[in-house]
């Protein structure tokens, strides 16, 4: 299926065979080249641990999209659900150690060689290395399933945040887009976004008020921020 990232290939080899005589010097060219990777987008990439139903639903929300590419998701576990449904559509899925991450620069080798330009955490349960955040400082996101600062930290994630929700008996709950840094749950909010709760709800209702604006706001949110890049 073409994707508008092919047209990059395509305007480059129209340029090489027909206009290389307007092409006056080798600055020219890569000004062109430069010109080219603006206008067609920024190359994401995804870590996830889970099942990647986040994942799958950002990945379906920029298909076809000419300002966003998703390049490959990546993924700790070698068995997860996030790989299958990446692959389902369409896009390369990689599984990675905790060395690789942690103890060389695998990781990181990879993504600069695809030239990512952006990350995305989708449910990923790893603290982000510090060669990584460096070398994407404030160009990696997260959603957390609360209103941070509340129900954070280690250790807080997926229904365990919505049990504590419920225990806290909170009148209301969201989620909290932000930049991830060095601490887990406490990087910059780029937007937070609340639903009202029941006393009756339970944790699985909690769960399920919660992806509907998970679904909704965060491709929205990594379109808005990547366009600023």
């Amino acid at each position: 299926m073409f994707k508008f990232a092919d047209a990059k290939e395509i305007i480059l080899i129209f340029f090489s065979k027909y206009l290389t005589n307007k092409i006056q010097s080798v600055a020219h060219f890569l000004l062109l080249c430069a010109l080219i990777n603006k206008i067609m987008g920024k190359k994401i990439a995804i870590f996830a641990s889970g099942e990647g139903t986040n994942a799958e639903n950002i990945i379906r929300y920029f298909d076809n999209n000419p300002n966003v590419d998703i390049k490959i998701v990546l993924c700790n576990r070698l068995k997860a659900g996030v790989l299958a449904r990446a692959s389902t559509l369409g896009i390369p899925a990689k599984s990675f150690s905790r060395a690789d991450l942690y103890e060389t620069d695998k990781v990181l080798g990879l993504l600069q060689s695809m030239e990512i330009d952006f990350i995305v955490l989708s449910g990923f349960m790893m603290m982000m290395p510090s060669s990584i955040l460096t070398a994407f400082a404030k160009r990696i996101v997260n959603i957390h399933p609360a209103l941070l600062p509340k129900f954070g930290g280690k250790g807080m994630f997926g229904m365990h945040v919505h049990e504590a929700v419920k225990t806290a008996g909170d009148s209301e709950s969201g989620i909290t887009i932000h930049y991830v840094n060095e601490k887990y749950d406490s990087g910059e909010i780029i937007l937070q976004v609340k639903c009202p709760l029941s006393p009756t709800d339970s944790a699985e209702d909690i769960a399920s008020k919660v992806h509907v604006l998970e679904y909704r706001y965060y491709p929205e949110v990594i379109e808005k921020v990547v366009m600023h890049l």
